[in-house]
């Protein structure tokens, strides 16, 4: 639901849990529902908290490779673009499409700094991974890490030392970032990534203006068609960028093209409207993904963007069943979101960059 402004800025309820009836715990948090000028339309407790983008970033990091030609050089398919955005599961397909990528970047897997993990495909079906190893091409950060590669090879620069905060990748990578959200290149926050890229915390609010320009640019002033052709790929080809059982595959089925989305770790999201021009983004204040899954459904459902095929395909992540090891229902997680029309004076002064 939408209620009368508040001006608080503190992070408050988004999603409760229950048993017997009873609230057993609730996870805090904020959204910010902004334009694409960066002008904060709605709000729930802080949207200025500063937040670290983690994978939400993948959009605005895969920019510099895209708006300089890098697909076309290679000749990378579509599906390849949506892995570059992608925090994939590691099932088959993603597996192959990242060392076709590769090849064509004259790479090996071995060339990936992004570690390895269990493919995420095992947690998604409620499975238990065999033991390790585990190949690198199964990250969920290996499509990204692919395209930061081909850059290299693109431009003769370093694939040795391509996360080192002043590659000339990652310095293209920033620039990108900033244009996007609005921030300073001196005022991002830096950090480094479970991948061990570069990333960084902005205001929640600015990571919802990268994706409404995200998703509402056509041809932009410095990055031409690249948004587009990324916002594309995503939407086109959800299941390269998430995978089954996986919330942002289910949310751009339910958005029919018109939302443009990526989670991130830490209980983030970030999502694009294409057709309004808007952008939204959460930030759970404990990191918990239970808690997120029923506050991105609230949140569209307050803008009223929510339409009856949309809540057919969402329905399992709006609200959760809690069961115990015998599967006998112990209660819910639900929303406890309320978005708030938000001050104008308060979202000039998170525009004019004072702290």
């Amino acid at each position: 639901m939408i209620a009368p402004a508040n001006a608080a800025l503190t992070p408050v309820p988004l999603s409760e849990v229950t048993r017997g009836g009873v609230v057993e715990s609730v996870h805090f948090g904020s959204v910010a529902v902004v334009d694409r000028d960066g002008r904060i339309l709605y709000a729930a407790g802080d949207p200025y908290t500063l937040t670290f983008t983690r994978s939400a970033l993948k959009p605005l990091q895969a920019l510099p490779f895209t708006a300089g030609g890098g697909v076309e050089h290679f000749g990378y398919s579509q599906a390849q673009v949506a892995l570059m955005c992608a925090s994939h599961s590691g099932e088959p397909p993603h597996v192959a499409a990242v060392a076709d990528m590769l090849e064509r970047a004259h790479c090996k897997a071995l060339d990936l700094q992004c570690g390895t993990h269990a493919p995420g495909f095992y947690d998604a079906r409620g499975e238990i991974p065999p033991p390790p190893p585990y190949s690198p091409l199964q990250h969920n950060c290996s499509g990204k890490h692919s395209g930061m590669l081909a850059w290299c090879d693109q431009h003769g620069d370093s694939k040795a030392d391509y996360l080192a905060y002043d590659h000339p990748l990652q310095q293209a990578i920033r620039r990108a970032v900033s244009v996007f959200t609005g921030v300073a290149e001196s005022r991002l926050v830096s950090g480094i990534d479970g991948c061990s890229a570069p990333n960084y915390a902005i205001p929640l609010a600015s990571l919802a203006t990268a994706f409404a320009r995200l998703a509402a640019s056509d041809v932009h002033a410095e990055y031409g068609r690249a948004p587009k052709a990324l916002a594309d790929a995503m939407t086109a080809l959800p299941e390269m960028v998430s995978g089954e059982h996986r919330s942002d595959l289910a949310l751009m089925r339910a958005g029919r093209g018109d939302w443009v989305t990526k989670i991130g770790a830490e209980g983030v999201q970030a999502i694009g409207i294409r057709s309004q021009g808007l952008g939204i983004a959460i930030k759970v204040s404990d990191g918990q993904k239970r808690g997120l899954y029923p506050a991105i459904v609230a949140a569209l459902d307050a803008l009223g963007l929510v339409d009856r095929p949309a809540r057919q395909v969402l329905a399992p992540w709006a609200a959760r069943t809690v069961r115990n090891y015998r599967g006998i229902e112990t209660g819910e997680v639900r929303p406890a979101l309320v978005l708030r029309p938000f001050d104008a004076s308060q979202s000039a002064h998170f525009l004019s960059g004072e702290s």
